[in-house]
């Protein structure tokens, strides 16, 4: 009886073991088959053409896609290098200098060009204010100051202005500390004659002494250096009937030439 027991019982651990068994081959079995399971490969051209090729996932092969973009043989950029890329192209793509348009002057007129005008030499080495003044300096009393208007009314007519205010200074006693009646009265600055007569005598009287003075000059230039007088010794003997007139001008023409 406890023989049968024994023999039982290995009967039953035998049958139980190799249920086990069957089980886990079964089981083995079944993993295999799912871990072999197809997958479907899609591609550009099955798409095209309706057809999907079937492989398993050992033999899958996974296709590249080339980049129509990047040239053949040069290997594609990876995702950072595409966002680094415009990054550095900004940082090489050279900057145009711009030049502010205030910086831009093009001079095209003399009138952006300051110059000082340089005044021209007229006579005896010295420009036209130059000679009004050194003339200025003998000039006193009622024919003071009028120094420009004698230097420009000379060389207008071409009359030696030292000798045209020698002669006033001589005729008029200005450069003595004032200048005579006729002067005063009839604005009369060289002893000119005519008419119309300074107080009924023979002598010419003029509105104004400026008036005066262009006509004393004017006198000076038709009378004597228009005719070839152009000097106190040619002058004399026609000017004035006294022998020491001549030089009597002289010295004056020396006193304005070193005033």
């Amino acid at each position: 009886m406890k023989k049968s027991k024994k023999v039982g019982l290995i009967v039953i651990s035998l049958s139980v073991l190799l249920f086990g068994l069957t089980v886990f081959l079964q089981y083995k079995v079944f993993h295999k088959e799912e871990s072999e399971e197809l997958y479907k490969k899609v591609t550009m051209k099955n798409l095209s053409s309706g057809k999907i090729e079937q492989v398993s996932k050992e033999n899958m092969i996974e296709e590249v896609v080339e980049n129509p973009l990047v040239p053949e043989g040069q290997q594609t950029p990876t995702v950072e290098e595409q966002q680094q890329q415009p990054q550095v192209e900004q940082q090489q793509q050279p900057t145009e200098e711009v030049v502010p348009e205030e910086e831009i002057k093009e001079i095209t007129t003399y009138e952006d060009i300051t110059t000082t005008p340089v005044e021209p030499v007229v006579y005896d080495g010295l420009t036209l204010n130059q000679l009004a003044e050194k003339l200025n300096r003998s000039l006193k009393s009622n024919i003071a100051g009028k120094g420009y208007l004698i230097a420009s009314h000379c060389l207008e007519l071409g009359v030696d202005p030292y000798l045209a205010v020698a002669i006033m200074l001589h005729e008029t006693g200005c450069n003595q500390g004032s200048c005579s009646s006729l002067v005063q009265k009839c604005n009369n600055v060289g002893g000119q004659k005519g008419g119309p007569s300074c107080g009924g005598g023979s002598y010419k009287a003029y509105p104004t002494l400026d008036e005066g003075i262009i006509g004393y000059i004017d006198n000076l230039y038709n009378n004597y250096v228009s005719k070839g007088l152009t000097t106190a010794d040619l002058m004399g003997p026609r000017y004035a009937a006294s022998p020491t007139w001549t030089s009597k001008v002289n010295s004056y023409i020396a006193l304005v030439k070193n005033n």
